[in-house]
């Protein structure tokens, strides 16, 4: 089984296709000729993971899906949320993204925040979701060099660790996104 995986982020691919089982063989966006960017533009992560896996589907023909990925922080509302890559700008910064976000949570006491993914599927015609949830705090600063966006500054619940000091197999056995690519497998095989 051919499936394609509507994202350009090499660290997600990375992640992804640690989960996925060998007979289901993932495209890249490259690999398709896929470079422009896929619009984004709804205002919630499920409507913007619609809307990319639609746009390959559209504009490709393959079957696929993408993910759209998001943290919530309680005390902001629910901030960054939809906009968690621009958090500090159109320039997807991760440090300038951490930065805004540590700074708008000084004395702030509630650092509960989850990260939240979304995959759309399109397969033979259908459309299916999965939703993934990791719940955790934000640290008072960053720790940590391993994965990306906001890793350095997310504690997972019942760890003493940040993402960004877990292995990508620890991580990957407790992310959001590899709940939601667990059910997606799940869906796939059954």
């Amino acid at each position: 089984m051919k499936l394609v995986f509507a994202t350009n982020n090499l660290n997600k691919l990375k992640e992804v296709q640690a989960l996925i089982p060998s007979h289901i063989q993932l495209l890249s966006l490259t690999e398709i000729g896929c470079t422009e960017d896929i619009p984004e533009t709804s205002p919630t992560i499920e409507g913007n993971a619609i809307q990319k896996a639609e746009y390959i589907k559209k504009h490709y023909g393959y079957d696929c899906f993408a993910d759209d990925t998001g943290l919530e922080v309680d005390t902001l509302d629910g901030e960054p949320g939809v906009y968690s890559a621009r958090y500090a700008g159109e320039a997807k910064d991760a440090d300038a993204n951490m930065n805004k976000l540590l700074d708008n949570l000084k004395g702030k006491e509630n650092r509960k925040a989850q990260f939240k993914t979304v995959i759309a599927l399109i397969i033979n015609g259908n459309l299916e979701t999965f939703t993934g949830i990791c719940k955790g705090m934000i640290t008072r600063e960053k720790k940590g060099d391993q994965g990306f966006g906001y890793d350095p500054i997310f504690l997972p619940e019942g760890f003493k660790e940040t993402f960004a000091e877990l292995s990508l197999k620890e991580k990957n056995n407790i992310s959001h996104r590899a709940r939601a690519v667990k059910k997606l497998v799940k869906f796939l095989n059954s």
